[in-house]
């Protein structure tokens, strides 16, 4: 039901914050925003709709549904999306900005640490430790996804064909995520039933709570949320070359060939396949990192998540760790520290300028999203699918945590990587296994988690060396 001036009471929504209260507001929830985008998307919800009422409850959850068709880390595009609500294209850019400053300023001082200080004993022990952590939350990842996408067999052999694709055939991580989602949108025309949706979509029949937001749609006040073809060109035009216009530059001045055009490049696609979040990336920009272009060891990336893991702010933060060791490992004529600088910001930039244009150009073109049966259908195929890429990252992980030594079996290069079962680290075995039964079995947090392990790490490799 449309909101008029009837329907909402004046005395009961709160007045509308000021720009200054906001921007506070935004800055405790990026320094607060640990926990991945359950947790994100929770604190948001508490201050937002519950304490402060600035939105209502069943809009907050249809922009977090918009959010989730898009590429990219739906938390921080949802604060990019409610700030734009309340204080247009300013509100928009200080709550998404907000929401990712201090995460990559933890990261970056964590991998100039990383880089510098790395091969210590301690430290080496420390991320051993952590590696074996990690690979619990990524297998509790895909076990929590999993039991929220795959509600039917249709969704199963969607999640298995994914893993599949990318583990046995090594196909590229953008074809996947393309093939569910035309998989989802055509089938909700040949079977609807079996590709309902999922995950907060569900939770459409919430009682609602109205806010200020609502009472500004119900006065008219938000004439920035009309949709517009004017608007969007002059989004389209601002936008485009503010998010590639680096990339463009980089490439005309260093070259095709360069660090930085390979990483501007490479995370710009990166912004557009995002699909079902960090964790269904990973793994895709795991193999590029590591194998296509050589910027990193296989230990250095799940050392990188172990770090992001344990920073506020999206998790895909992991992406600037993985640009600063690429140029810190490539540096060309400049410092190595520097370069690696550089490498982060660049990396940061094209990883969540795009944020921003979705939401300023999709925004005001949201209301005709709701309730659309076939994007929701091809939304579920998508999850379904993460759950399959999902899959695949935690065997990678696994694959080179556990083991010293793998083993190409395929035909003309086209095949999964095996591992030689005797080069097997028992110690590894060993704690990942205590750190699955603790997440697990006995719900134990994840940073409670992350450090029992990177002390269990230490002292594995002080007293069995």
């Amino acid at each position: 039901m449309a909101l008029t001036k009837e329907t909402v009471d004046p005395v009961a929504v709160p007045k509308m914050p000021s720009f200054a209260d906001a921007a506070k507001v935004w800055a405790k929830i990026g320094l607060l925003s640990f926990g991945g985008p359950a947790g994100q998307i929770a604190l948001m919800h508490k201050e937002l709709v519950e304490d402060r009422r600035w939105i209502g409850e069943q809009r907050f959850l249809h922009a977090l549904n918009y959010c989730m068709l898009l590429p990219g880390p739906e938390a921080q595009q949802l604060a990019i999306y409610i700030g734009w609500l309340l204080h247009r294209t300013a509100g928009g850019l200080i709550a998404g900005i907000l929401f990712v400053l201090p995460g990559a300023c933890v990261m970056l001082g964590l991998s100039y640490l990383y880089a510098v200080y790395h091969d210590l004993p301690t430290v080496s022990a420390l991320f051993f430790g952590v590696k074996a952590a990690v690979l619990a939350v990524v297998v509790e990842a895909m076990l929590r996804i999993g039991k929220r996408a795959l509600k039917n067999r249709a969704m199963i052999v969607i999640a298995i064909a994914a893993f599949l694709g990318l583990y046995v055939l090594q196909l590229p991580f953008p074809l996947i995520i393309l093939a569910a989602g035309l998989t989802g949108w055509i089938g909700s025309k040949q079977a609807p039933g079996l590709f309902l949706s999922t995950g907060h979509a569900a939770a459409s029949d919430t009682p609602d709570m109205l806010g200020v937001v609502d009472s500004m749609f119900a006065r008219g006040a938000l004439t920035h949320a009309e949709p517009s073809r004017r608007r969007a060109i002059r989004v389209l035009m601002t936008w485009l070359p503010i998010w590639l216009g680096p990339v463009a530059l980089l490439w005309l001045l260093t070259g095709p060939t360069s660090i930085w055009t390979q990483i501007g490049t490479f995370f710009s696609g990166m912004a557009v396949v995002t699909f079902g979040g960090a964790y269904a990336v990973l793994a895709y920009v795991a193999q590029a990192a590591v194998t296509s272009f050589g910027w990193l060891p296989p230990g250095a990336m799940i050392d990188g998540l172990g770090l992001a893991e344990t920073t506020p702010g999206p998790l895909v933060m992991v992406l600037q760790f993985v640009g600063f060791l690429a140029a810190y490992r490539h540096p060309g004529n400049l410092d190595p520290l520097l370069a690696a600088g550089l490498g982060a910001l660049l990396t940061t930039w094209v990883t969540f300028a795009p944020c921003f244009l979705w939401i300023f150009l999709g925004g005001p073109y949201v209301e005709a999203l709701r309730g659309n049966r076939r994007i929701s259908a091809a939304l579920s195929a998508i999850t379904a699918a993460v759950v399959g890429v999902i899959m695949n990252l935690a065997l990678w992980f696994a694959l080179h945590v556990l083991f010293h030594e793998m083993r190409k079996l395929g035909i003309a290069g086209i095949g999964p990587d095996v591992p030689v079962i005797s080069s097997i680290d028992g110690r590894a075995a060993v704690l990942s296994a205590a750190a699955m039964i603790a997440m697990l079995r006995f719900k134990i947090g994840m940073m409670p988690t992350l450090a029992a392990c990177a002390v269990a790490g230490m002292l594995f490799l002080h007293v069995m060396p």
